[in-house]
């Protein structure tokens, strides 16, 4: 069972959707006790930073994020769900991120010809062809963009980078933690392939432990 944390700033219905179109066992998790029972965990987040964290926060899945992440279990971090594993972004500066990895959230740079936020299709170059998440997805291939800021970091764990006003960080990878700056519910067959790789390899993992 894969648990998607509900704390109003994620985009639950699409999200839960696409795990059902796939006849993925998932459901909405709306408090820390609602993750008895579920294997692998997705943190989707929509909107500004600081508000993101503040009402991760707010709904008391801070600890049980670290905790499970600490673990080794499953996880995946979908756009905001990715920001908010660094240190910190430049929209809400007050607001710290989990800091997981080591790197900030930056606004893209004004360039000619590129329009800020980020809208619409992006290709995502494999750094780390070895990724689970990239299982039979091609090189380059065409996923669904929405934001103004993003990650900037040069860690191991960025294993997929792409082309907006400079190279940015578009997928993470360390162990059992996967982030993607990308909405693969929006990305059709290509994100459909990528959450059931998830899936997969979630559901490997927790045979394994």
């Amino acid at each position: 069972m894969i648990g998607i944390l509900d704390y109003e700033a994620g985009n639950l219905g699409s999200v839960t959707n696409a795990f059902r179109f796939l006849e993925v066992p998932a459901r909405v998790v709306t408090e820390p006790a609602g993750l008895r029972g579920v294997e692998a965990m997705v943190l989707p987040g929509v909107g500004a930073f600081g508000d993101c964290l503040e009402r991760l926060r707010a709904h008391g899945f801070e600890g049980p994020v670290r905790d499970w992440i600490a673990a080794g279990r499953p996880f995946l971090g979908i756009c905001v769900g990715l920001q908010a594993l660094y240190e910190g972004s430049e929209e809400c500066p007050e607001v710290p991120g989990l800091g997981l990895f080591a790197g900030r959230v930056r606004r893209f740079s004004e360039a000619p010809g590129l329009k800020v936020p980020q809208i619409g299709w992006n290709t995502v170059k494999q750094r780390v062809r070895e990724c689970p998440l990239f299982q039979g997805v091609p090189d380059e291939a065409h996923f669904y963009f929405v934001h103004s800021f993003r990650v900037e970091a040069t860690g191991a764990e960025v294993v997929g980078t792409t082309e907006y006003a400079g190279e940015f960080a578009s997928v993470v990878w360390r162990e059992n933690v996967f982030a993607i700056q990308f909405h693969p519910e929006k990305s059709q067959k290509v994100g459909l392939m990528l959450l059931q790789n998830f899936a997969d390899w979630a559901y490997e993992r927790t045979v394994a432990l």
